[in-house]
């Protein structure tokens, strides 16, 4: 019996699956564990993604690979062996970020490494000092904003959201993005201590992550190319993964170090 092979489509689709849950895993996992497992994770994620900025950004290698090395080091001082994280961490950060970055890369790589490094210990301080459950309503939701923006997206259709950024956005799947993120935040409200407001806050945020998505889909069109990277099957690179999350991660964290989350 002749056997039928599967469309590529299809193939693709179950590999993207696959990807995507083995990731979730790693990242609940270390989620739940917190503290070095957690960090460890974002600080090697940011010199993936900092490696990654150089390459879309068409940068020399040398220039990159500074770039994800120094990331790496900076994020030593978020490490569980310096925190908590305070005010004048994040300051410290900031400026380490600027100077290093206009004097020995671009204009165009410091801008990368400040926003990827602002996101990294966005997502580090919001686990050690905004708690579990925050952490966990904010990968949810960003991964709700996706998940509802993809299959919105795929089986609406319609006029497109920013052709000139990314041709395959559509209106649809900002507002099927929106709305699931908007049901996560339902689900957290209802299981756990956070309160309602976060559920009209989620759509405001899930506009937040598509303005991320476009970003580096604006940046790949630059590049020509398809991915960042190709180290995660079907899924991309880490950019790919994360561009929603760097810019939620920054508002989030924000939001929580005002209190406005307690």
């Amino acid at each position: 019996m002749t056997e039928i092979a599967a469309p590529s489509g299809f193939r693709n689709l179950w590999k993207r699956a696959i990807t995507g849950l083995i990731l979730i895993a790693v990242a609940l996992g270390a989620l739940w564990l917190g503290q070095w497992s957690f960090w460890l994770l974002v600080t090697v994620l940011a010199g993936i993604m900092m490696y990654e900025c150089g390459g879309l950004l068409k940068l020399p290698a040398r220039k990159t690979l500074s770039g994800a090395i120094v990331i790496v080091c900076l994020m030593l001082v978020f490490s569980p062996a310096y925190a908590p994280v305070d005010t004048l961490d994040l300051m410290t950060a900031g400026v380490v970020a600027i100077v290093l970055g206009f004097a020995f890369w671009s204009a165009r790589l410091a801008a990368g490494f400040a926003y990827i490094a602002a996101a990294s210990i966005a997502i580090v301080f919001l686990r050690e000092q905004g708690g579990l459950i925050v952490t966990l309503w904010t990968l949810a939701m960003v991964w709700g904003t996706d998940i509802g923006a993809y299959f919105s997206g795929k089986t609406i259709g319609g006029p497109k959201l920013a052709p000139t950024f990314s041709p395959n956005k559509t209106w649809a799947g900002l507002i099927g993005g929106m709305a699931s993120a908007m049901l996560v935040s339902a689900i957290f409200v209802i299981t756990t201590e956070l309160r309602a407001p976060i559920i009209p806050l989620a759509a405001l945020l899930a506009v937040v992550a598509q303005l991320g998505d476009l970003l580096e889909s604006w940046l790949k069109r630059k590049a020509d190319v398809k991915d960042s990277s190709n180290i995660f099957p079907g899924h991309g690179g880490a950019l790919d993964r994360l561009d929603g999350l760097l810019p939620v991660a920054i508002c989030v964290a924000g939001l929580s170090f005002t209190g406005w989350l307690s």
